[in-house]
């Protein structure tokens, strides 16, 4: 059975879930307003083994299902970010994943505000605290920032500077963030590109598991 509060977000996000067989266009006025960091996120998709929901902004559904029907949905990709009039943007396909399960492992990092000193300017986008670990010195070696999309789905980015890697860094902060979220009452999801394995296995051993969920949209560059 699916997570009360992941299919709440799903629903809230994207404007519709689930859907019949195949892959379904909804109109979402979420995505003609800013998300998390201030930036469109035009077109997004998810899709389970048995349906797939894409969610563009009311004004392109039309264009958009049109283009559904010509095209395959490998076809589809590469001519999205200019049918929903983000030209400029490049279309990403990766994995979706969640966790109501986090890992059983120790505790990584402390939550500091996202202004902090020595941060990438990836975590400065938050605007919320951030699950950062440093060294002796105080430089950062790695963090966590909780995108929050909702009230019902987090999403978790992770982020480890080249030195520090394979120490089990990410997976640490990746499921104490993932603790934190379900306090909250929301349900941490956690995406990442088809090729990047290495978060794969971050993923895998924070206890988010590849049930075969899919995620596809339009971002900026």
């Amino acid at each position: 059975m699916l997570d009360r509060r992941l299919f709440l977000h799903l629903a809230t996000w994207l404007g519709q879930w689930p859907a019949g067989p195949g892959l379904h266009v909804v109109r979402s006025h979420r995505r003609a307003r800013p998300a998390w960091d201030g930036r469109l996120r035009p077109a997004i998709a998810v899709a389970a083994p048995d349906c797939a929901v894409l969610s563009v902004p009311p004004d392109r559904v039309g264009a958009v299902r049109a283009l559904v029907r010509e095209r395959a949905r490998a076809e589809l990709l590469p001519v999205l970010p200019a049918v929903v009039g983000a030209p400029e943007f490049a279309a990403h396909t990766g994995s979706f994943r969640w966790c109501t399960a986090p890992a059983r492992l120790p505790d990584a990092g402390e939550w500091e505000p996202p202004t902090g000193p020595w941060l990438p300017p990836w975590l400065r986008l938050f605007d919320r605290e951030v699950l950062v670990v440093r060294d002796d010195d105080g430089r950062y070696l790695a963090g966590v920032g909780i995108k929050r999309h909702d009230a019902y789905g987090h999403e978790l980015a992770v982020g480890t500077v080249p030195a520090a890697r394979g120490r089990g860094l990410a997976r640490r902060l990746v499921a104490r963030a993932a603790r934190r979220v379900l306090d909250e009452g929301a349900v941490p999801t956690y995406l990442h590109d088809a090729g990047n394995h290495a978060s794969a296995r971050v993923a895998e051993a924070a206890g988010f598991p590849d049930r075969g969920w899919t995620s596809f949209g339009v971002f900026p560059r």
